[in-house]
């Protein structure tokens, strides 16, 4: 049987392909002159010593404590976590340099099938996290710069997404003014969380301050109130997405299988800037914001949503009712016991009489026990409104989990969620980058969704997401006259955001 090629594929469609997560490939030498001249060449040095192993290689490993500088048992003493490694497509040479270099990517578009593209880095997805405060903002300054002159000549086909450090509202909102109103970025892409030192230890035990840590969701329980930056998305028409990983907390921990750690990593920490955005009440302050969450595939964001669902119909203020210590019949509970316990079981519960000590776990507050007032849910229905509509979920080609978006029959409420083509090519998974769009079709060719769902998967929600607040994103790009078309005819549900 021979398979339809990207460019057939493509000409049968009714529809543009818009890739929501592409990656660029760094060429790290061009980045160090970008930071010397943004920030000297003192900080580009230490942040080479900081990136290069003992052979002059650069290397993942030292942003997760110096892997590769550590024995075997210095990494079971410090629990260090395994880093990526070999994640470029080195054999296919002509793909790595695509994914290096915008001129070849935007000559290969075609071929590939994709009419346009949001591409993020690769290296500059750690950028963000440094704990580092002068390396993080010089090295994210950099590269926003360095991205902007490479990906400026091919503004009708690609965009890149600027990398907004997270560590503070201040930071924040700093690097994402620069970028839109200096550079033209018209995407931010933010670090989901931030690990910070716990007080306790950092003050007690300073020395060990970097392994006693905790995982800071930007929105509940955060240090910072992040809500400035909220609402400086919205003034700069920005829907903030979020690419952040989990390695190195929780059980990805391993310090020998890096495939232990990365699978399902970009999941988790979707799951926990998702749940944090929710019940922190931000999808409720900022109505007409939107929020991607890339690689981590829908399958996560499917069964959120039906917990959220399930957990406030048996956990809402009302039906903790039910729940509440004081309901306990402590007549019948003794007769029952008298009846049905054994001798041990009948003694103990005659010596405690009414001390219901054992039922009465903790003394709650009952003025505060409402864990939804933030986000104000009063009814099933404001889920849709608060978790379904402003959530956008990056899905790769082969991301088996796609089809539980589309699942109206299953999904609460007859939703479907907001699954988005994500080709990640530039990465190891992607073994040919000609491939990414007939794998992601094969959805429609094995029956799991339908074209209507595929148009949405790789069109409509895309465009939806970042022509939300800003309508005229995709301007004087290939696909303006399509997505103008949708916005004109509803067909993608495109709020009406002000002009």
């Amino acid at each position: 049987m021979t398979h339809a090629s990207a460019a057939q594929i493509r000409a049968s469609l009714d529809h543009p392909v818009i890739d929501g997560d592409g990656h660029v490939i760094e060429y790290l030498p061009l980045f160090e002159d970008y930071l010397a001249e943004v920030a000297g060449r003192e900080l580009r040095d230490r942040w080479r010593s900081q990136n290069l192993d003992a052979r002059g290689g650069y290397t993942q490993g030292s942003r997760t404590g110096g892997w590769y500088a550590q024995s075997e048992e210095e990494r079971r003493d410090r629990r260090t976590t395994r880093p990526p490694f070999w994640a470029m497509p080195t054999r296919n040479t002509r793909d790595l340099a695509t994914a290096m270099m915008p001129n070849l990517l935007a000559e290969r578009m075609d071929e590939i099938g994709i009419d346009f593209s949001i591409v993020y880095p690769t290296f500059g997805l750690f950028m963000p996290r440094d704990p580092n405060a002068e390396l993080r903002q010089a090295t994210c300054r950099a590269l926003n710069r360095m991205l902007a002159d490479l990906f400026g000549p091919h503004r009708a086909r690609l965009t890149p997404a600027a990398a907004i450090p997270m560590h503070t509202p201040q930071e924040a909102i700093q690097e994402l003014d620069h970028c839109v109103q200096e550079l033209g970025y018209k995407v931010a892409m933010i670090a989901g969380h931030v690990r910070r030192p716990i007080p306790k230890a950092a003050r007690e035990a300073p020395e060990l301050a970097g392994l006693a840590q905790w995982v800071d969701n930007l929105a509940l329980d955060s240090a910072y109130d992040y809500d400035p930056f909220w609402k400086r998305c919205v003034e700069h028409k920005i829907a903030p997405t979020v690419h952040t990983g989990s390695m190195g907390w929780g059980s990805r921990t391993s310090i020998s299988n890096y495939n232990f750690n990365h699978i399902g990593h970009f999941a988790a920490a979707n799951e926990t800037s998702a749940k944090a955005l929710f019940f922190g009440g931000v999808t409720r302050r900022f109505p007409d914001l939107r929020f991607g969450f890339l690689e981590g595939g829908v399958g996560w964001a499917a069964s959120l949503y039906a917990d959220l669902v399930g957990h406030w119909e048996k956990r809402s203020r009302d039906a903790l009712a039910r729940l509440d210590p004081a309901n306990l019949d402590g007549r019948l509970f003794a007769e029952l016991a008298e009846k049905y316990g054994n001798d041990r079981f009948r003694a103990k519960a005659r010596a405690n009489g009414d001390d219901r000590a054992w039922i009465e776990r903790s003394l709650e507050d009952r003025g505060r026990i409402d864990e939804w007032s933030a986000c104000a849910i009063s009814s099933r229905e404001d889920f849709k409104t608060l978790f379904a509509e402003p959530f956008y979920f990056g899905c790769e080609a082969d991301d088996a989990t796609v089809p539980s978006a589309f699942n109206d029959r299953l999904n609460p409420m007859g939703v479907k969620l907001k699954a988005m083509f994500s080709s990640d090519i530039g990465h190891w998974d992607v073994q040919d980058i000609g491939e990414v769009l007939e794998e992601a079709h094969e959805l429609v060719a094995h029956g799991h969704i339908d074209q209507g769902d595929f148009r949405a998967f790789a069109f409509g929600n895309i465009a939806e997401l970042h022509a939300s607040l800003n309508r005229d994103f995709f301007k004087g790009t290939v696909v303006e006259e399509a997505v103008a078309k949708m916005q004109r005819t509803g067909s993608a549900a495109l709020p009406n955001a002000a002009e």
